[in-house]
């Protein structure tokens, strides 16, 4: 009720210790609070936050439009619902190192696990479209070393993401790639996440690469296809966020719903379709409320 009753410091240890036992842990992106509590109840091992589903929840596009408050505040509000680790997207880190270092903190405070930040150039762009620019090596480095020297839980998951396969085609880029992560690592990243990668193949030669768990991005409509988990598992892959999927399902089924009252008068059509009331409140835990009115609130000596 109100809040997990797991503290950040133990979804932060989880986190790790399942990382380290080499598990495959598998991170839907949450929308909203209740989505998040809804990830938990279906097994999953953890929620992602993309900066892209908060980019289009408040009506933008992904170009590095969204401020750290932002991002800060609608991380706390998801993970005070789970008792989940999750992950969140820090973009650029939004700014220069110091910038960097208050999202870290800022993040800590708001009990997440972990983020990612990432070496694209400010205003960055969505992963898997064309047009995206990279910074140098020193400056994605300096970028990871303010994250993790700002940090003051250890166990909080600094993820360095690397753009840097898409400025360059075939082997060449996958190379870049691949030296770019281990410079990340060597400048302290407790994980990588590589975007954008092509096939199996890339994902296998980057977690090969470096000895810290590498993140893959099974995004929809994207550069990457669709893999199993099971095949990930095989590539070597340790994370896979699933980060816009129960956004675009909702949307659709939200278009749709509306499509058919706007044709047919009435909703009545798609209510079979839609969660119950029962379930909402099974979800939204409206039987603790009433068993802390009943027992607290309304107590009488």
């Amino acid at each position: 009720m109100l809040y997990s009753h797991v503290t950040p410091s133990d979804k932060r240890a989880a986190l790790r210790a399942r990382l380290a036992a080499g598990e495959l842990l598998q991170l839907p992106g949450a929308f909203n609070p209740l989505s998040a509590r809804l990830i938990e109840d279906k097994g999953f091992d953890g929620v992602y936050i993309s900066g892209a589903v908060i980019s289009a929840d408040l009506g933008l596009p992904d170009i590095g439009l969204t401020t750290l408050t932002e991002v800060a505040t609608r991380s706390g509000q998801i993970a005070r619902m789970t008792n989940l680790p999750a992950l969140v997207d820090a973009d650029t880190g939004f700014g220069e190192p110091m910038n960097v270092a208050r999202t870290v903190q800022s993040l800590e405070d708001a009990g997440v696990a972990g983020c990612h930040i990432e070496d694209q150039v400010n205003p960055k762009r969505c992963g898997h479209l064309d047009g995206k620019a990279t910074v140098d090596l020193e400056t994605a480095t300096k970028r990871i070393r303010a994250a993790v020297d700002a940090r003051r839980d250890p166990n909080f998951l600094v993820m360095a993401r690397t753009d840097v396969r898409a400025s360059l085609d075939g082997a060449a880029g996958l190379a870049t790639a691949i030296d770019r992560a281990k410079a990340l690592v060597d400048a302290g990243a407790d994980a990588i996440f590589p975007e954008a990668m092509r096939d199996l193949a890339e994902f296998e030669a980057v977690a090969a690469a470096v000895d810290v768990p590498v993140l893959a991005n099974m995004t929809e409509f994207g550069k990457s296809e669709l893999f199993t988990r099971d095949q990930l598992a095989a590539a070597g892959v340790q994370i896979v966020i699933y980060p816009v999927t129960l956004l675009r399902s909702a949307m659709g089924a939200a278009e749709r719903t509306l499509d058919m009252i706007r044709e047919t008068g009435t909703q009545d059509g798609v209510v079979g379709e839609m969660q119950t009331r029962a379930r909402l409140y099974e979800l939204v835990d409206y039987a603790g409320y009433n068993h802390f009115d009943t027992e607290i609130f309304t107590y009488r000596p």
